[in-house]
């Protein structure tokens, strides 16, 4: 059992949702290691909240190091490794996919090897109570059509992008090393995120400072797709539970139980800005919405089945979709410093490129459907 008192080794940490449940697990009085390399998702203004805490330590660096992860379990000699580092951005692997076999699953063998290796030193008490927590996603299992059921833990896997193909890859590697090693390892994958600190290329942040700014809002082929969407507090929680009572060897779905086609969640944002935000003239924002071609291998639908997480350790999300888009769309209204730190010019090139593509769609004749 991992209390929250004790040290754990975050991967990740600097990300979306590894800085949220590192803001958490220091909250509640733990410890954090928090090792990340701050590429472009990355961000060290996450954790300002933590600077000059003696409970959180930060390590620039990558997880494919090996020496260095090495070095880091000796020093710090965690109870617990929670991975969350990843290339996580679908659009990004389709064009580079490289980048995500190489964090995904080979930073993922390098961390679960020098894990067994640390262990096998460990006393006899403290090797029992190890874990290795691997977060992963809901898109190793492929796209649902609209009456499927939802994805349950034994749902086959069937990805469909070089990104969810990696994440399978390290899903599988992660289960090798529990069959044939007993590394006590747990794995967890989520529905889609969205609150504070997601990187703005993400949908839900993206038409939030879009429609802010009165830029177009890029949608993806019919706006249609579903995904289920999870407030990242509930998902820490849930990790936190995981990580807590799971049992080891298992794999834990966590979802929000809060289907919703994308362009629904674009017309909600539109309104939210429209009553919170600034007036942008006298037209609603919903008419900056743009269809644009669909990126390839777009996944329909999905939903997760999150009853074993729920019965065996009793998680439930507490946050109703309405309330935490309200929060989150005010958070991003009030953090404008932050806003600004991460748009860098990087990331301005990467939705220049990414949309301007498919403009030549947008300007045949599709239009605005709202």
């Amino acid at each position: 059992m991992i209390r929250a008192n004790e040290t754990l080794l975050v991967t990740g940490g600097a990300g979306f949702i590894g800085s949220n449940f590192v803001l958490s697990w220091v909250k509640a009085g733990g410890r954090v290691v928090n090792l990340d390399l701050l590429t472009y998702a990355g961000n060290a203004l996450n954790l300002a909240p933590l600077e000059g805490d003696d409970r959180y330590t930060f390590v620039r660096g990558d997880i494919c190091d090996a020496e260095l992860v090495n070095s880091l379990l000796r020093r710090y000699q965690p109870r617990a490794i929670v991975h969350f580092a990843a290339e996580s951005h679908v659009d990004r692997s389709i064009v580079a996919p490289d980048a995500f076999i190489r964090t995904n699953v080979q930073g993922t063998f390098v961390l679960l090897e020098q894990a067994r290796l640390y262990r096998q030193e460990l006393g006899e008490a403290y090797r029992a109570m190890f874990r290795f927590l691997h977060v992963s996603t809901d898109e190793v299992y492929g796209s649902l059509a609209a009456d499927d059921p939802a994805f349950c833990e034994t749902t086959p896997y069937a990805p469909n992008s070089p990104y969810s193909a990696s994440k399978a890859g390290s899903n599988h590697l992660v289960r090798a090393y529990f069959h044939t090693y007993r590394l006590p390892v747990l794995t967890t994958n989520c529905s889609n995120n969205y609150g504070p600190y997601q990187f703005p290329e993400k949908l839900i942040p993206l038409m939030i400072l879009n429609a802010l700014e009165g830029k177009p809002l890029p949608v993806y082929g019919d706006g249609k797709n579903v995904r289920d969407w999870l407030y990242v507090e509930d998902h820490c929680a849930a990790i936190r539970a995981v990580l807590e009572n799971g049992r080891p060897g298992e794999t834990y779905n966590i979802g929000g139980s809060s289907e919703r086609a994308n362009i629904d969640v674009v017309t909600a944002i539109c309104d939210l800005v429209d009553e919170m935000g600034p007036a942008l003239g006298a037209a609603p924002r919903r008419g900056l919405i743009t269809y644009v071609q669909d990126r390839p291998g777009h996944d329909r639908r999905y939903a997760m089945d999150a009853s074993k997480v729920s019965g065996e350790l009793g998680w439930r999300p507490v946050e109703a979709f309405e309330s935490g888009l309200r929060k989150t769309v005010r958070w991003y209204l009030e953090h404008g410093e932050w806003v600004n730190s991460v748009r860098t010019g990087a990331y301005r090139e990467w939705i220049e490129k990414n949309y301007a593509e498919r403009a030549e769609y947008r300007q045949q004749g599709t239009g605005n459907r709202t």
